[in-house]
């Protein structure tokens, strides 16, 4: 859900089905071919849904040094560009209470406009670092499913977004 005192509207949205990690890395992989510095991406998902799968593909999609590991202990890794795009700023909000006053340590509006910045259990903590973002829901598949399926909404907001075809990346 996105945060009710969000002043960006929304501009479109998508469902897609994901049937495993290597398809929720490519995914990544495909999404970061719509990514450009200045973009925030809010991950919000239960553990082990796939957020960090998902910001490994994005790795791989924008070139970036390093492994992508979950940053949980760390808060946040910076993945600097190999291919001289924007770099990847990786951050995990799960062990942080407060909203953006705890997070300006992080110097998050400061990276932002040069850089990709992704946000795991971001809501509600980071949406107002920008107008323009793409929140990405990852629902874990329950019932007559393999364990790995998993439903992807992406819900984008703001004018940057406004003719981005979300869709396209199911297919």
């Amino acid at each position: 859900m996105e945060a009710p005192h969000s002043p960006a509207a929304e501009s479109a949205a998508a469902r897609l089905l994901v049937e495993s990690p290597e398809q929720m890395q490519e995914l990544g992989r495909s999404l970061a071919k719509l990514l450009r510095p200045g973009d925030l991406v809010m991950l919000t998902g239960e553990l082990g849904a796939g957020k960090t799968t998902l910001t490994r593909g994005l790795g791989e999609g924008l070139g970036v040094r390093g492994a992508v590991t979950s940053p949980t202990f760390v808060i946040a890794r910076v993945h600097p560009s190999l291919t001289g795009g924007p770099a990847l700023v990786h951050v995990d909000a799960y062990r942080l209470g407060g909203g953006l006053d705890e997070m300006e340590d992080l110097d998050l509006d400061v990276s932002l406009p040069e850089s990709v910045v992704v946000v795991e259990w971001g809501v509600g903590k980071v949406e107002d670092l920008s107008d323009d973002r793409l929140h990405v829901l990852i629902h874990r598949m329950v019932g007559d499913t393999v364990d790995d399926h998993r439903e992807v909404t992406l819900t984008a907001f703001g004018a940057r977004w406004a003719q981005v075809d979300l869709a396209a990346l199911g297919g």
